[in-house]
This record gives C-alpha cells, structure tokens and sequence, in this order.
C-alpha cells in the first residue's frame, strides 16, 4: 500500500479494480486553517482507456494495482490483431482493438517494446519514443526545396500516413516520434 505521497507521474495504481496509469499530479494546499491538502489526479484507466480526474485527501492509501512491465516483442499481424511475445517467459498475446490500432502504425517484425501486465493480460503497449520507418509512397521530390513549413504526406511500411519535408523520396528510412506522429529527421 502507497500513499498520496508517493503518488508520480507513471506510477500504476488501482482505482475500481482496474489498472490506472496516473497521467498528472498536483498538491492544493487548503487556505483555511485545518483544511487538508488534496492531491489531484488525471490518470488513464488501461482496461477503458479513458482519461479521468480523481482528487485524494493528503495521506490517504492508495491501492498499486498489480501491473508489471515487462520487455516483450512485436512478432507479426495477423489480420486485425496484433501477435506480441513476453521476452521473459515466451508467452505469446494475440492483441486486438484500441490497444493494437493505437500502436499498429509504428510496428514492424521484430520490434521490441515494453508490455504492461496486469493479472496475467497485457492492457498496455509502451512503444519506443521513435521508430525508424521506409517511406513507401510520397510524390517526387522537389528541386530547390528546403526544410521550411512546406510538406507533403507519406505512407510508410507500416501505413501509416504523415507529413514530412518535400525534398524526402521514396525508399528512405526517416525516424518518426510515436507520442506525436510526427517526422523527426532521416534515419
């Protein structure tokens, strides 16, 4: 058992049974003589995926929820799922919905990655901060451009479809950031 005080960003505690990833933490600090201090929180629930606010009185117990992270791999897709493998016990888990559709953008064979366990199901795919992807299909590029506000989309290997700057061709490898879709550089 934690406390609020040990409450930090990533941190997984339990709310309702479920698994939940604290997105944000703030300490209010009562004006009034005897107020107590809240600490408010936004957290994300991985079994749902939606973002909620919970508000805790100072030094209250809070429940860690019983999630692991563990090195796992992406194998393959398999239609509209998503075939992953835990790296410590070889477990495989076949993946579908929100959690792969998310994720499936920025996976190829054989990427590793970190799962999020809890109870024996993985509830969350923690991807790499970037991925190096092939730009598969993009217009030609253009004489004289230079990396200035001008861009046009790609598709990559993966199909995913972003912006990028008009001198990139087809066939280059670029690094893309997961947390925003975005062009980083080339690879």
């Amino acid at each position: 058992m934690a406390t609020t005080a040990d409450l930090k960003r990533n941190l997984v505690i339990q709310i309702d049974n479920a698994p939940c990833l604290v997105l944000d933490v703030n300490a209010q600090t009562p004006s009034a003589r005897g107020g107590s201090t809240l600490i408010k929180t936004k957290y994300r629930n991985l079994l749902t995926g939606q973002v909620l606010e919970k508000a805790f009185k100072g030094g209250e117990r809070v429940e860690e929820a019983d999630f692991e992270r563990r090195k796992g791999q992406f194998l393959y897709a398999l239609g509209e799922q998503g075939v992953f493998m835990d790296l410590e016990s070889y477990d495989q888990y076949e993946l579908d919905g929100e959690l792969y559709e998310n994720a499936c953008g920025y996976l190829v064979d054989g990427m590793e990655l970190q799962l999020g366990v809890f109870q024996g199901q993985v509830v969350s795919i923690d991807l790499p901060m970037t991925v190096e992807l092939t730009v598969t299909e993009t217009a030609p590029a253009l004489k004289n451009a230079t990396a200035t506000a001008q861009t046009k989309e790609a598709v990559l290997e993966t199909g995913l479809r972003l912006q990028v700057p008009p001198y990139l061709e087809t066939g280059e490898r670029i690094k893309v950031d997961t947390r925003e879709c975005r062009f980083i550089s080339r690879a």
